[in-house]
């Protein structure tokens, strides 16, 4: 039986598909300031959970949303402290068209950001996927060995 694994969790080494333009520059220093939160970096573990805390990627995100809507571009939470911003369509979901019909059985999906509005959510409730929601790498271990004998 053919099997293929896909992991989304926080920690994989991929370089950003597309650089941010001057005009999405300037927008987040506006909501930056707005938010009095400045920088934040992943070892400012106080300033991480104020943000946390405040739901401040959530709402970056809505306005994200609305200042460039139709622009083609999607915004989710990403990571533990970040916010992903892609062209539209090219989401985690994307490679499913890419290997669907290359004779896999069950093609099996881990990630940590699975929830509404998480860059790992659409492909963990593509019905192509049977999917597993993980945060620590010790979870997706367990999993493994209870799918994969």
């Amino acid at each position: 039986m053919a099997v293929l694994c896909l992991f989304g969790v926080d920690g994989t080494l991929t370089a950003p598909q597309q650089k941010i333009t001057k005009e999405m520059e300037n927008f987040l220093q506006k909501l930056r300031q707005k938010t009095k939160i400045g920088v934040v970096g992943g070892s400012d573990f106080e300033k991480v959970q104020e943000q946390l805390r405040k739901n401040i990627r959530e709402k970056f995100i809505a306005d994200l949303r609305k200042e460039f809507a139709g622009k083609g571009l999607t915004f989710s939470i990403g990571g533990q402290i970040s916010f992903d911003v892609f062209p539209d369509g090219c989401d985690k979901q994307y490679c499913l068209k890419h290997v669907e019909h290359d004779g896999y059985k069950i093609i099996y999906f881990f990630g940590d950001k699975t929830m509404p509005g998480g860059n790992d959510h659409k492909i963990f409730t593509d019905p192509r996927t049977m999917s597993y929601t993980v945060t620590t790498p010790e979870d997706t271990r367990r999993i493994c060995e209870e799918i994969v004998p």
